[in-house]
């Protein structure tokens, strides 16, 4: 059958990861579609030539619409190459389309691209469900990062002291 055995291993090749929307944004929910894309930019894909930060996806009459998402032109592509700044449609669920037309247009609300991978050769994004952090919330998540990665600095000096101290000679 052409659907892959249940609980077997689905191979997924990531391509691009927005790191800067984690930072930026609280991910509230996250989806995933397919992206319809033209030869060139599938083999850009395949070289990791793609850039998601500035990248947001948007609902125009009832299609989903991947913008200013970067996708560098092919290395080896000629005059028919694709044009790197282009909106690209986004596959979709009709009725996933409009549960987030109706998610996205709730103040403060966006769709954010967080992932760009390959599954079984097939072009995928990962959307995220996002609201804008405030300063003061980017200043607390890097407290507490901080915070955390002290508590594991002094939790392995220790084990590593520890080991020191029982060692045979």
């Amino acid at each position: 059958s052409a659907w892959p055995e249940e609980g077997s291993l689905v191979e997924k090749t990531i391509v691009a990861q927005n790191k800067k929307a984690f930072h930026d944004y609280f991910i509230l929910e996250s989806y995933e579609a397919g992206i319809s894309l033209r030869g060139t930019e599938v083999k850009s894909l395949r070289e990791h030539r793609v850039n998601l930060k500035d990248g947001y996806a948007r609902v125009e009459d009832g299609e989903l619409f991947l913008h200013n998402v970067h996708i560098s032109p092919y290395s080896k592509g000629s005059v028919s190459n694709h044009e790197p700044w282009r909106a690209r449609k986004l596959l979709m669920h009709k009725s996933e389309i409009r549960r987030l037309e109706g998610k996205s247009q709730e103040p403060g609300i966006t769709l954010v691209p967080l992932k760009m991978y390959f599954v079984d050769g097939k072009a995928k994004v990962e959307l995220g469900l996002a609201r804008g952090k405030k300063s003061y919330d980017k200043r607390e998540v890097l407290a507490k990062k901080t915070a955390e990665r002290e508590i594991e600095r002094v939790l392995k000096a220790r084990k590593d002291k520890g080991a020191l101290r029982f060692r045979r000679r």
